[in-house]
């Protein structure tokens, strides 16, 4: 029997579970996969404690709701570590973002509130067989992206990826571009993409249409999802994808997987910073130089020019409207467009 209250985290989204039946089912912990929807009752919350629904909004739950979400792992440098692996016998769990990616936390920072405190109450299950988000991928029509990327990747998650990619894509939108906004990589928040369709993106995508609650899993299980997110993108037929890589490429989330499979239609990349000095820890040790550095490192004119004097690397604060002629050079020169 179905509880009272279901509320549907957004990892949801690409589901029919809102619309269609399901049972609530536990199943043998030998069963349990990775992108599992699966149901946990609440146990535990802070007053900071939100879920993000599948419509984007954000919402409070309280103790005794029932919340639907996904097996997953995360490794956040600034929050959080744990994996759906981490539960034990007692079936205590997290929920690990606020967009529904469960599992038992292993590490966490102490700047966080407290999460969402669950206890596994079962699987979503049809017909005896339990539902999983790869269930309701897309098969895109076969076809390759064949259009200039600008990439966005970060020396550490809360570096400016989504700010920059917002102002980024106001400024490709007002030369009539058809532009596609992605996340990547990371783990599932639908409030990253639905900041480059506010900013005017003509549609937006993320590796949850590839059925993914994160990318942190195997190469070989990322490389097929990322194939087919390519491909919903390609057939979007855009004049150019603004693509995010969550984190930064040497966290386990694959983003230099992303970068790699991407080859030669990055045309330019941004480096949204954390810090300055962070910027030369990322330049060195991915091997790369970036088009350009924004995000948080440049908020005042002190960071641009300890950027200059640390990697000499060209330094914007897209926030600062001053910026948006050198921007739109940068774009011109590097996308052609």
């Amino acid at each position: 029997m179905v509880p009272f209250k279901l509320t549907f985290a957004s990892l949801t989204r690409i589901a029919d579970l809102e619309e269609q039946p399901f049972e609530i089912q536990p199943l043998p912990r030998a069963n349990w996969s990775t992108g599992d929807y699966v149901v946990g009752e609440v146990t535990a919350t802070s007053r900071a404690s939100m879920v993000e629904l599948a419509s984007g909004r954000m919402t409070e739950v309280t103790v005794g709701d029932y919340l639907v979400g996904a097996l997953g792992i995360r490794a956040a440098t600034l929050e959080a570590v744990g994996s759906w692996e981490e539960i034990n016998s007692s079936h205590a769990m997290q929920a690990m973002t606020a967009a529904g990616i469960f599992g038992r936390i292993t590490s966490s920072s102490t700047f966080i509130p407290q999460p969402i405190d669950l206890i596994y109450r079962g699987h979503a299950v049809r017909s005896g067989r339990k539902i999983c988000m790869s269930d309701f991928v897309q098969s895109p029509t076969p076809c390759q992206l064949q259009c200039p990327v600008l990439l966005l990747i970060g020396t550490s998650m809360s570096s400016g990826k989504t700010t920059s990619a917002r102002t980024i894509i106001r400024r490709l939108k007002k030369r009539d571009l058809c532009v596609v906004g992605a996340k990547l990589t990371g783990a599932g928040r639908y409030r990253d993409i639905l900041a480059m369709s506010d900013a005017g993106a003509d549609a937006i995508f993320d590796f949850v249409d590839a059925g993914l609650p994160s990318t942190v899993c195997d190469q070989s299980v990322y490389r097929d999802a990322l194939g087919n997110l390519l491909g919903l993108i390609a057939a979007a037929k855009p004049d150019v994808l603004v693509a995010e890589a969550g984190a930064s490429p040497l966290e386990p989330y694959n983003g230099n997987i992303a970068i790699k499979e991407l080859g030669d239609w990055v045309r330019c990349t941004v480096l949204c910073a954390s810090d300055p000095y962070a910027v030369v820890g990322v330049t060195k040790g991915f091997g790369f130089e970036p088009d350009f550095v924004s995000g948080v490192a440049t908020s005042t004119s002190a960071g641009v020019e300890v950027i200059g004097k640390l990697a000499g690397c060209p330094a914007l604060n897209l926030l600062d409207v001053q910026s948006h002629p050198e921007l739109d050079q940068i774009l011109q020169d590097r996308l052609g467009l």
